[in-house]
């Protein structure tokens, strides 16, 4: 069976409305004094980039002397064209894609991470949970990830090969990541859908019968899906060149998201929830703040990057990835720790 990609468009407003690309930044005045600094984030209202968010509302950027432009996207392949296309200066998005730049011969290096583990959810519809009880039997089904080669959509194929599943049996759908998600898993359009919190506590609270193939928020889940213990997640990346040249810019940066993940780890997920801008938390605040409880082991303690945890990750994409299995690549050139001070 050949795979199909469907592009699944759905009106449905129930958690997160479309959000003016105005308030996901820092405001349209530029600040004397301050570097500026354009972040292409692959979706706000995801947790698993919560701390680029929540370090801006912490006044941490502006405290380091840079004047930082969130720029909002739909997905972190989105973010990532725009990195290439040069509309942004870094990316708070999947640490993978650097090393998919990397198969492709361009310099693309992670300098903070902030998850250990990727916080997505393989979850099922409410009409597919009597019949899906394992991944092995999505073949046949459509499953839907937030944007077509997307991270959601490689550690999909990753899965799914590890189970003994083709990957060109399953078709593959475009659900976004918030409101549309929700609605695609809740009305039926995809048997499956890989999620992330917020989206994915609303759909189970909503739904209690569906089922949870994959929950890649926690050390044991990933272990189960991958076979290892730590697969980074959402970093800061850039193009080396623009590293280089901007080297006390990306320490500040690198500074911001430690010192946000150390507020984290001292503050509860109700004073964590309370920073965040209310559009991103939705109107149920409980909610919000069940679904960060449940998400808090997936945040790095420290912004450092663990070298078996980057090695996993070629592993997997290498086995999806004709690309990446055919190059040389030099994992430890995809990312740097030496922007991260005790």
């Amino acid at each position: 069976m050949r795979l199909r990609t469907v592009f699944v468009f759905v009106s449905f407003v129930t958690f997160v409305s479309f959000v003016p690309m105005a308030l996901a930044t820092c405001g349209g005045r530029k600040n004397p004094g301050l570097r500026p600094v354009k972040i292409a984030v692959g979706g706000q209202n995801q947790m698993v980039y919560l701390p680029t968010t929540l370090a801006r509302e912490l006044g941490l950027y502006r405290d380091e002397g840079l004047d930082v432009e969130l720029q909002d996207f739909a997905g972190g392949a989105k973010a990532l064209q725009a990195l290439v296309g040069g509309s942004a200066d870094v990316v708070s998005g999947f640490y993978d894609h650097t090393i998919q730049m990397a198969a492709e011969g361009r310099e693309v290096v992670a300098f903070v991470s902030m998850l250990r583990f990727p916080g997505m959810i393989l979850v099922t519809s409410p009409q597919g949970a009597g019949t899906i009880t394992r991944i092995e039997d999505l073949k046949g089904r459509i499953a839907g990830v937030t944007t077509a080669g997307s991270s959601s959509q490689m550690m999909l194929t990753s899965m799914l090969q590890r189970h003994g599943v083709a990957p060109d049996t399953v078709s593959i759908t475009a659900i976004g990541s918030a409101a549309t998600a929700v609605a695609a898993i809740e009305h039926g359009k995809v048997d499956v859908g890989m999620m992330a919190d917020p989206a994915f506590t609303l759909v189970s609270r909503r739904n209690p019968g569906v089922r949870v193939l994959a929950d890649l928020r926690t050390a044991a889940g990933v272990k189960e899906a991958f076979g290892t213990g730590t697969y980074p997640g959402a970093v800061l990346y850039s193009k080396g060149d623009w590293i280089r040249a901007n080297r006390d810019t990306t320490e500040r940066l690198a500074r911001v998201i430690t010192r946000t993940l150390t507020w984290m780890q001292t503050h509860t997920p109700q004073e964590i929830a309370g920073k965040m801008p209310k559009v991103f938390r939705g109107d149920d605040d409980a909610l919000y703040v069940e679904a960060l409880n449940s998400s808090m082991p997936m945040f790095s303690p420290d912004g450092v990057m663990a070298a078996d945890g980057a090695e996993a990750v070629r592993t997997q994409l290498a086995g999806s990835i004709e690309k990446v299995r055919a190059a040389s690549i030099d994992v430890s050139k995809t990312y740097t720790n030496e922007f991260i001070r005790p």
